[in-house]
């Protein structure tokens, strides 16, 4: 196996090199990205826009305290799922911690499969209208009355490309997509278009798993939830659901697996119904991500069997830490 190949910065001449960890869910990205700590002193920040919430730690497979003991993670357990983090929030969040970490001479690892947050850290973000609450109240009434595909059909009609990247099933960036172009009359796509080169100052060394059999990673998110479950998941949206404050419109509880329970837990589904739509729920976010991953330049792919971490890790060495 060849030194790996480092995105050079076009900012800085002789910049660090910070490194991401990128893949599907149940990839295996966590296991690498502790080998990097306990090999080569490495800090880890998460690039998972479900981790950040507080007491939602079964069903987004949150590392268990022993791992972060060994391990720790920023930018995991920083607000309540009453709240909402957003891709600036994460590209400012990030930022501040690769500065911190780069300071203290340690290398930044970014591990995750949150694809959204890496374009963010590394192009920039365009600077779009702030919220509208006449609008958005507007636009909520409309999907009451004709549902989220007609909304999302109407995004088509205004915004071809943002309407192939943004899924049917989310309503809060079909919103916010409508609510962009009725605000401003320009689409996020010409936003995007418009926004100034905004890279990062630092070389970027990419680990993306990319499984070369599908079902092997299947198999893997299937034996994952049926572990969740075993561990206390359904409890875990109980009390969430106990609070009083959280509902299925709120982005906490759409990560994946927790709109299954909870409707489980409304007698909408029985337990096997309720298994199966949350395997096939985290299946399609894994789609979404390896769909995302096909774009990313030089990267550098590996498959997602058993003996991987120690190639990797070995070449590591010869790339950075030799």
């Amino acid at each position: 196996m060849s030194d790996l190949i480092i995105q050079k910065s076009t900012r800085a001449e002789n910049a660090p090199t910070i490194i991401f960890i990128m893949g599907p869910t149940a990839a295996g990205k966590t296991d690498l990205a502790v080998a990097c700590v306990e090999e080569f002193g490495c800090e880890l920040i998460s690039v998972d826009s479900a981790l950040v919430y507080k007491d939602m730690n079964i069903g987004t497979a949150k590392p268990d305290a022993e791992t972060l003991a060994r391990a720790p993670h920023k930018l995991i357990d920083i607000i309540d799922p009453t709240e909402s983090y957003s891709a600036a929030n994460f590209r400012k969040d990030a930022l501040a911690e690769i500065k911190s970490t780069l300071s203290r001479g340690k290398t930044p690892v970014l591990v995750g499969g949150t694809m959204l947050y890496y374009k963010a850290l590394q192009e920039g973000l365009s600077e779009l209208p702030a919220a509208d609450t006449a609008v958005r109240e507007q636009l909520e009434a409309d999907a009451a009355q004709h549902g989220w595909q007609a909304m999302h059909e109407r995004l088509a009609k205004i915004d071809t490309v943002a309407a192939q990247r943004i899924h049917p099933n989310d309503p809060q960036r079909i919103q916010r997509a409508l609510e962009v172009f009725e605000i401003s009359g320009k689409t996020l796509t010409e936003f995007w278009q418009e926004q100034t080169a905004n890279s990062l100052p630092y070389n970027i060394l990419k680990i993306a798993f990319f499984p070369k059999d599908r079902s092997l990673l299947q198999a893997r998110i299937a034996t994952r939830f049926h572990q969740m479950l075993e561990l206390g998941f359904i409890h875990e949206v109980e009390v969430l659901r106990s609070r009083g404050d959280l509902n299925l419109d709120m982005p906490s509880m759409r990560c994946v697996g927790y709109r299954q329970v909870w409707e489980h837990l409304d007698g909408l589904t029985d337990y096997a119904e309720m298994t199966e739509r949350g395997i096939i729920a985290t299946r399609q976010l894994a789609k979404r991500q390896m769909t995302w991953l096909r774009k990313e330049s030089d990267c550098n792919f590996f498959d997602i069997e058993s003996l991987i971490y120690h190639k990797i890790l070995k070449n590591l060495k010869n790339s950075l830490f030799s």
